[in-house]
Order: structure tokens, then sequence, then C-alpha cells
């Protein structure tokens, strides 16, 4: 089955609440649960929470500031953003708030749409899709400009079906959508980069992971809303430099892996609102199951739905991504 069937199989499934595509049983399982423990007694447990970032974040001095003001210093109005999500949104594992991945995220969209950036942060190391709900719950009655989510890592390391949380992403989406909140969704990232994983977990590890950012990727056009690609940035770069971009526990990203992260997700945080960042982004439309395919590819690519089909998705291509040099072919793995 071809990644693009793969990715619309699993979405079906959380249409109708179904389990989706699990695959590994009997002998394999058994051997795979048997590589997770390990990988996980490798990797550690995180002892810390991440570190806070939340305040005003404004590009004319590139700095943050504590409040929750309406307006900035120039009396320009302030974008409210909220970050949901899991470690890779909370920026774990970096050493000062200024290199998480939502206070370089705030920067750069504050730079993006020349506004300042309130950033208020209620991802959690560990989180899965299930966790989304309790998060949104948090932001009391304020609710947000924007909201990015990152999440999917921890439900392919905890065998979360994937049917199921594509399921509880959509669900969350939605419920912000009924608010007036524009989301954006950060893929799950490829988790077969992380050293600490063994073959042939690495390998069932980067499937599953590519194969639930697919269906992501569908599940979030249709609800109307943002889908990045993070598995690809976070897939071959992270492959290629191991040492600068995953951080101490060779799990989580270093600073320069959260700020490539946060360069991949700003110019569609910046589109939500109505600021072109990108003008010259090479857009196509595809069947939305196939641009899914093509995008999980591909560093930084954005899905949205073809506002001419439901069943038609628009791949769009930024400039200085790796799909501006050569367009991904859907794969098979």
């Amino acid at each position: 089955m071809s990644r693009a069937s793969r990715a619309r199989a699993i979405a079906s499934a959380a249409a109708v609440g179904g389990a989706g595509l699990v695959g590994a049983g009997g002998a394999i399982y058994g051997l795979l649960l048997g590589q997770t423990r390990l990988a996980r007694r490798r990797i550690g447990q995180p002892v810390d929470g991440p570190l806070d970032a939340d305040g005003v974040y404004s590009a004319e001095g590139d700095s943050a500031s504590e409040g929750t003001d309406d307006t900035g210093d120039d009396g320009s109005a302030v974008v409210s953003l909220v970050l949901l999500g899991d470690s890779g949104a909370a920026g774990f594992g970096v050493e000062t708030p200024e290199q998480t991945t939502g206070a370089v995220t705030a920067l750069g969209l504050s730079r993006a749409v020349g506004r300042p950036v309130q950033l208020t942060s209620l991802a959690a190391v560990g989180a899965q899709s299930g966790d989304l709900q309790g998060q949104i719950d948090r932001t009391n009655e304020s609710w947000p400009d924007l909201a990015l989510i990152i999440i999917g890592a921890n439900d392919v390391t905890h065998r979360v079906p994937p049917g199921r949380s594509v399921a509880l992403l959509t669900s969350a989406i939605k419920r912000l959508q009924q608010h007036g909140v524009q989301v954006v969704v950060g893929t799950c990232p490829d988790l077969g980069t992380v050293r600490p994983i063994p073959h042939p977990l690495r390998f069932v590890a980067r499937r599953w992971s590519r194969s639930l950012a697919a269906a992501q990727m569908v599940a979030t056009a249709e609800a109307g809303a943002r889908a990045i690609a993070l598995a690809d940035l976070l897939g071959a770069e992270f492959d290629a430099h191991p040492d600068t971009m995953f951080g101490p526990d060779r799990f989580h990203p270093s600073s320069e892996g959260y700020r490539a992260l946060a360069e991949a997700l700003v110019p569609s945080l910046a589109d939500a609102l109505g600021v072109t960042s990108t003008p010259d982004a090479e857009t196509t439309s595809l069947d939305l199951a196939t641009a899914a395919a093509e995008a999980a590819e591909i560093a930084g690519a954005e899905v949205t739905a073809d506002a001419g089909s439901r069943l038609r998705g628009l791949l769009r291509l930024r400039r200085g991504s790796s799909g501006q040099s050569a367009r991904a072919e859907p794969s098979d793995v």
C-alpha cells in the first residue's frame, strides 16, 4: 500500500472512529516491545520540565517582555499565539527560554507580520494527542488568534492506533476553530533518525511516524487548518548532522534543531493571519492524500484544502525548502 493510500485509510478510519492501520503483531510486536524498552533506557526519562518562555515578543527589540496587554509599545495590536502539544512544541532540552520553539517562533512571527506576539505555551513533555483537550481547557476564557499544534511522536512510541491519534487531533482542531482560532499543525517528526533507537525498531519507527504525519496532513486539511511537514525537516537534516541538531539526550532537538523547526512554521502562521511572507511559493493542486504523502517527504511543505474540492489539497513549497530544488515522489516506505 502506498503512503497516499495509507494516509487516506487512516484518516477515513479516524472519521468514523476506527483504529486505523495498526500493523505489527505476534513475534514482531514482541521484538519491538523489547527494543522500545531498551531505547527508553538509553534515552532516559526527563527530570525537568520545559523552560517558561511565555511573554510578548517584538521584532522591534528582538526580545520578550512580561505581560498580556492588547497593544505593544508602539500601539500595534498584539497577536496571541498558543502552543499545544509535546516536547517538540515546548522546546524541551535547551539551556535558555530564548532557545525554545515558542520563543524562536514568536519572534520570527513578529518579524513576519510586523506586530508583537503574545506567546503562551501549554505544551508538555510526553504529551500525546489525547492530552490536547486538557491543554485547550487551560486557555481559560481568552481564545488566541493562533494555535500551533505539534504532536504525534509520543503516539508512535506508545503505539496509539493511528486512526485514534488522528481523530483526537481533528477534534482538537475543530474545537479551536469553533472559537475563531486559526490552527497550524506541525506533523509527527521522523523518529527513524533517533540514534538510541536500534534497528529494526528504527525502520519501523520511521515508517509509522511518516505514515502518521501524512494522515495528520489529510485530516488537518480536511478540517480547514494548515499542516506543515516536519518529518523530512527533522529527518534528513537531523540524520546528516546529529551532533548539532540533537540535544544531549540524543532524542530531543538542540537549539539549532528548534530554530530549523520554527523557521519552517513561521510562514504558515503568518499566512494564517493573512500576511503572505513568501509570495513566490510554488503551489500545486493534487488529490489530497497524494499531496499529503508528497509533502511528508519535503521539509517545510504545507498542505491546505483546495477550496474547489474537498478531495483535493494545495501543496505549497516555499523557497529554501528541500522541495524547491526537487519534488519528492510519494514513497511506499
